[in-house]
């Protein structure tokens, strides 16, 4: 599906001071590739009011490029701070998880400008680990529905959602890639989990290929993902997609393991 997008609803990009974040910070230890006994923070951000014995959804999102580093509050941008706002918080009660890729790491060790697929790795990178481990710590302290559990990115971590959904395809409820890809052969590992993918038909970044391949793919082996290509919207196409009062987000809330 291709929609022309006319008008979009921007959302500020800027980060929460540390201080006066709605995010927690968190820990994780990993221990993979060149990462020994090593501490990564990552954030959550909780409902406003958690009610007892009630559980919740929970979304892990796998931020871009350009917000990678050591300080995990650099990684609020966009999805994140778009959670928090006040509007969100209350439409959308959940946890959301938001672990952060080092400087010069990667989601996917792939390259995101070229317009054929890498190899599916036999194994995850290590910092595919540490978020892994994040959710899994996540899911472990929270009252958390693990009926509903979501998976999000963009760009970077756009690779990193088909990445992760075919390593725990059980585990997803809704994957939501936005301006992506992935690997075409393996689309049979997600064939069964509800998929909702974007891009910019212009993307100077991420061709806009790598979508389309891969909505091709699982198509071809029995899935039905839904996508939408914005029609001269060049890489930010998670703007529209998140803000869309009637589009992926009330969507992904929708969808729940049988």
């Amino acid at each position: 599906m291709t929609l022309g997008v006319t008008a979009m609803v921007l959302f500020p990009l800027a980060c929460f001071a540390a201080g006066d974040s709605p995010f927690v910070e968190k820990e994780t230890t990993l221990n993979a590739g060149k990462y020994k006994n090593e501490k990564f923070r990552y954030l959550v951000l909780e409902p406003e009011k958690v009610e007892p014995g009630k559980k919740y959804p929970v979304i892990l999102f796998l931020h871009g490029a350009g917000e990678r580093g050591d300080n995990p509050h650099d990684a609020e941008a966009h999805f994140p701070k778009l959670m928090a706002t006040p509007e969100y918080r209350k439409k959308y009660e959940c946890f959301v998880v938001v672990p952060q890729c080092r400087e010069k790491d990667q989601w996917v060790k792939v390259n995101w400008s070229d317009k054929n697929s890498s190899h599916f790795p036999a194994k995850p990178s290590p910092m595919m680990q540490m978020a892994m481990q994040a959710l899994d710590q996540t899911i472990e302290e929270y009252p958390v529905d693990k009926n509903r559990i979501y998976l999000t990115g963009l760009s970077m971590g756009g690779y990193g959602s088909w990445d992760l959904s075919m390593r725990r395809p059980e585990m997803f409820a809704a994957v939501v890639p936005i301006c992506g890809g992935g690997d075409e052969k393996e689309a049979k590992r997600i064939i069964n989990v509800p998929i909702w993918a974007f891009h910019g038909s212009v993307d100077p970044a991420v061709p806009v290929e790598r979508s389309r391949s891969m909505i091709e793919a699982l198509k071809e082996a029995g899935g039905a993902p839904k996508y939408t290509e914005y029609k001269g919207v060049g890489h930010d196409s998670w703007t529209p997609a998140y803000t869309d009062p009637n589009g992926v987000m009330p969507w992904m809330f929708q969808q729940e393991k049988k």
